[in-house]
């Protein structure tokens, strides 16, 4: 869970010259992130509301503010832990076999995301590398599948971190693969491969916020946490109403 020392202070993204309020515009992006919508389905929704967008908006939108809000939240995280669970999974790109690339810690946070052609050693160092450099830590452990393009990246980048290699201990990289795997058929595909990255980046950002696990907590608790949650959206995004002054 997050708790409310997580309301830390930090800039939010600049809304100027922009004749939508900051609550439209991340509530748009909300919406896009958070669910199986369409940028059509999201202009439908706040036609509902009273608000007229064109869907070219809030695609633009989401392009222009998605990663700053999930960089946003992503600072808000406690430090990642010192397992780190990796896997790699085929996905089709415009018709062409590419494969994505992801980590994610001990209790499920996504670390980073990388899509790439290959699967080879270079693939892999390279996605270790990325890791380190983000995260500003080695890890404890790594727990990959069989893979042995992990093996040797690992002797050659990190050799003094403990690997674990065995396909049934890797089931919370796999299972995080799950919501990525939802939104892409509700998208019906990605067109390209900078898309795919840039659209995954953001996602796996801001969609993870807004799933704490609901199977092991009271409904009380549950809106407790969504509570805190939906707080530290509206720090991230600027939708915080200010104090209006006598």
């Amino acid at each position: 869970m997050l708790g409310r020392g997580s309301l830390v202070s930090s800039v939010p993204p600049s809304y100027k010259c922009h004749r939508y309020p900051v609550e439209v515009i991340s509530h748009c992006v909300w919406l896009y992130f958070r669910f199986p919508l369409s940028f059509r389905e999201v202009e439908e929704l706040m036609l509902q509301r009273g608000v007229i967008v064109s869907h070219e908006t809030v695609r633009r939108w989401c392009g222009k503010f998605g990663q700053a809000y999930a960089d946003g939240l992503r600072r808000r995280r406690p430090r990642p832990g010192g397992t780190w669970h990796l896997d790699e999974v085929f996905i089709k790109i415009n018709g062409k076999l590419k494969y994505l690339w992801r980590a994610v810690d001990q209790d499920g946070n996504v670390l980073d995301i990388l899509v790439q052609n290959r699967r080879d050693k270079a693939a892999a160092r390279r996605f270790f590398r990325r890791l380190m450099k983000k995260t500003r830590m080695v890890p404890r452990v790594i727990v990959t599948d069989k893979l042995r393009s992990y093996q040797a990246a690992h002797r050659e980048v990190m050799p003094s971190v403990e690997h674990r290699c065995h396909k049934g201990l890797n089931n919370r990289a796999e299972n995080s693969h799950q919501p990525t795997r939802q939104r892409k058929r509700a998208m019906k595909g990605f067109c390209s491969v900078g898309g795919a990255q840039r659209f995954l980046s953001a996602f796996s950002g801001i969609s993870p916020h807004f799933r704490p696990q609901r199977h092991l907590m009271t409904a009380h608790d549950y809106r407790a946490e969504m509570t805190v949650r939906f707080a530290i959206w509206e720090h991230v995004t600027g939708a915080v109403s200010q104090p209006t002054t006598a």
